[in-house]
């Protein structure tokens, strides 16, 4: 029987901080609308509604003296321990993030040299051949990084690609507005390695969309809402939430439909959808609608496992995050075995939106 070439994860690794910053942590915060006029509604009842809609009760922040490219290093290092590789073998480093290392205290982002560059430089690696760059993609760019990483396995480019999601938001998000209690810290890790096979594994379909034309906007930046804030050259992450919330419900189930056929791929052999999570109501709004696309009114239980209850939205790092807490079995009620077919999938600034087929060897 012919062998054929697909991607792997061979190693995973997280790193999740330490630092949990509850709701009522923001209790003593002032929040603005966009226009500058405080919110009419007190703290309590503007934190527990924003519980109900996003089902985050706490996230993690990292501690004053880490960068975003610090904790892709702690996350990579344990990939690669994880793998059991030697790191002189990686070919190619991906850091998939949005804002660069951004100084506690600061609102200013440093990418130069690139995190990748810097991680590489953490971990020791001599080989001039191993590639190091980023990826900016918003949420969605650890995903884009593993696709990409995916081509140059099968294309003969590499062997073995480390791919890292890590973003510390909570230095560009704006404290006077609402929305800022979304945002986490965090870092998550995969190895990929191409392996020969006479039957389909690893990544099987994978399936990307940009809706720039209407959509670039829903994500932006933008100075803060309080009027006479400190730093008034500073400009923080901003969206629109209710557009948002609309795109995704109408995009990201017909995204996951059409990934699954690409891979030939039944609904009723996808075990976990490992989504982003940046409001749990609308990521199970979604897994709803894409059971409706195959006729199914019954989402199974545990085909979502969710982690923004307890770590909010880490950006690009959520969904690495996820894999290896379930690998590790570190996710109550949740487990993965080897031939379990699950679904990566992601949205965010751009708009972009991505999917994948992954079968575990």
């Amino acid at each position: 029987m012919s062998q054929n070439l697909y991607s792997t994860i061979i190693g995973t690794g997280s790193y999740i901080p330490t630092k949990r910053v509850k709701n009522e942590d923001f209790l003593n915060h002032t929040f603005f609308e966009a226009d500058g006029e405080p919110l009419e509604k007190d703290n309590a009842y503007i934190i527990q509604k924003f519980e109900e809609i996003t089902t985050i009760k706490e996230r993690r922040y990292v501690e004053d003296n880490q960068l975003t490219s610090e904790i892709a290093y702690e996350a990579a290092s344990k990939a690669i321990k994880d793998a059991g590789i030697d790191k002189e073998s990686l070919d190619h480093i991906i850091v998939a993030h949005n804002f660069g290392d951004v100084k506690a205290g600061s609102n200013r982002t440093d990418m130069v040299p690139s995190l990748a560059a810097r991680v590489k430089f953490k971990l020791g690696i001599e080989n001039p051949f191993c590639v190091a760059y980023d990826m900016a993609f918003g949420c969605p760019g650890w995903l884009q990084a593993v696709i990409q990483a995916d081509c140059f396995i099968k294309t003969g480019i590499a062997k073995r690609v480390l791919v890292i999601g890590a973003d510390v938001l909570s230095r560009i998000s704006d404290p006077h507005d609402r929305d800022s209690m979304i945002y986490a810290d965090g870092a998550g890790a995969t190895i990929l390695e191409g392996k020969e096979s006479s039957e389909p594994i690893g990544i099987l379909a994978h399936q990307t969309r940009s809706d720039t034309l209407e959509y670039a906007k829903m994500l932006y930046m933008e100075k803060s809402f309080k009027k006479d804030y400190k730093n008034p050259e500073d400009i923080f992450l901003k969206m629109n939430g209710r557009r948002l919330y609309q795109y995704a419900l109408e995009r990201v189930p017909q995204a996951i439909y059409n990934c699954l056929e690409k891979s030939n791929t039944p609904i009723e052999e996808m075990k976990k959808l490992l989504i982003h999570q940046a409001n749990g109501k609308m990521d199970e709004a979604i897994i709803k609608r894409l059971y409706k696309l195959y006729g199914k009114r019954e989402v199974p239980e545990y085909a979502m496992p969710m982690s923004i209850s307890w770590m909010g939205n880490s950006s690009v790092a959520t969904i690495p995050t996820l894999l290896d807490l379930i690998l590790k079995d570190e996710m109550q009620s949740h487990d993965l075995s080897s031939g379990d077919t699950i679904v990566f999938a992601s949205v965010g600034a751009g708009m972009n939106i991505n999917a994948v087929t992954y079968k575990l060897p």
